[in-house]
């Protein structure tokens, strides 16, 4: 099971101080929390794209690059690369390069995005999201995995004999979850390809969060990739913890109140009592992220969501430090006493290279 944290990079006021941040600052800070997801031993730092105030991250590859160059261990991703909007022959080339430089420690989110204006910024219509999305993930697929490719599609200009370099590090791409809340038509691509399926799994009650990751382990069955409870499953989640849930609840309240996300919809006892957001103690975030396995089964990646709506960097250093010294420890343990010995652990790059090897062998 990996767990880590992940960033939509919101350049947001913080409601408690009215100081907003600098665009510098905040992707400063995203760096600090990357490198301190490492330090407390989480798995994974992933950043969101976006193209549109107040968002800062536009550039994940190059931000991606810049962590991999501090860090050891940590798995770098996106959550989510625009296949919508981005270049898949870009996306191919850049992801490509970002493997090389990190030594294999990096997959990626594909998704479709929920900024309708940023379609037309980059030539497209969000009324062919859906095409766009299946066309231009069947082209990055091939562009990965042949090595030169002749290509014509609906959406981009033809490829002729088309090589993209630099080629994936050791002739292996990088591990693919595609990411959707609401998309059967994402969850059947997922399994398609035998790939992952990302649920984010914040603003939805668990029976959708059931009912979708269901159809992508019927689908990914259905293809031959292996049996329903051995498809690749990602959660997303948010928490914010103090020592005292009332503390936990009282600090969070004006962040959730004035969030853009969240401000002037249903009240933060009614939220998380219908989504899976979690505002309380260490042991309440342990007691709810392990009651996602009851809806979701036995699945191999965690994120959490804990930097957005203005909250201060020293507090999400503290929740980092929460989450590593007291939470992941105890989720780790359990998780990995309740799934079944046939059931995968997350796919890394060394993992997929041994698994590959010995079908070779055979």
């Amino acid at each position: 099971m990996q767990f880590g944290v992940f960033t939509v990079g919101d350049v947001t006021p913080d409601p408690t101080t009215n100081r907003t941040p600098t665009e510098h600052e905040r992707i400063k800070a995203m760096v600090t929390i990357a490198r301190k997801a490492e330090e407390v031993g989480l798995d994974v730092f992933a950043t969101g794209e976006h193209h549109n105030p107040p968002f800062v991250p536009s550039s994940p590859t190059t931000m991606l690059g810049y962590v991999a160059a501090r860090t050891e261990r940590l798995i770098l991703s996106t959550s989510t690369t625009l296949i919508t909007t981005d270049d898949p022959v870009k996306i191919a080339e850049d992801f490509a390069m970002l493997q090389h430089l990190a030594d294999g420690r990096v997959d990626l989110m594909l998704g479709r995005g929920n900024q309708a204006q940023v379609y037309p910024w980059f030539g497209q219509d969000i009324r062919q999201g859906l095409p766009l999305a299946i066309e231009n993930y069947h082209l990055l697929h091939r562009l990965w995995h042949e090595e030169v490719v002749d290509w014509q599609g609906e959406f981009r200009t033809p490829l002729q004999g088309f090589t993209a370099t630099p080629r994936p590090l050791d002739d292996l791409p990088p591990f693919v979850w595609h990411g959707s809340i609401r998309s059967p038509e994402i969850a059947e691509q997922a399994a398609y390809y035998g790939n992952g399926f990302f649920h984010n799994h914040i603003f939805w009650p668990p029976e959708h969060t059931k009912q979708m990751v269901e159809l992508y382990r019927q689908r990914f069955e259905h293809y031959g990739h292996g049996s329903a409870d051995q498809a690749i499953v990602g959660l997303g989640g948010q928490v914010f913890m103090r020592r005292n849930s009332q503390d936990a609840v009282a600090e969070f309240r004006p962040y959730f109140d004035d969030a853009p996300v969240y401000g002037g919809g249903p009240s933060l006892e009614e939220f998380t009592s219908r989504t899976p957001l979690t505002v309380g103690s260490p042991q309440q975030v342990i007691d709810r992220t392990l009651s996602f396995r009851e809806y979701v089964g036995d699945y191999q990646r965690q994120l959490f969501l804990i930097d957005h709506a203005g909250l201060p960097l020293k507090t999400v250093l503290e929740q980092l430090d929460m989450l590593g010294e007291e939470v992941i420890p105890v989720l780790r343990k359990e998780f990995d006493a309740l799934k079944p010995s046939h059931v995968p652990e997350a796919p890394t790059h060394e993992s997929r290279l041994r698994a590959r090897s010995g079908e070779t062998a055979h």
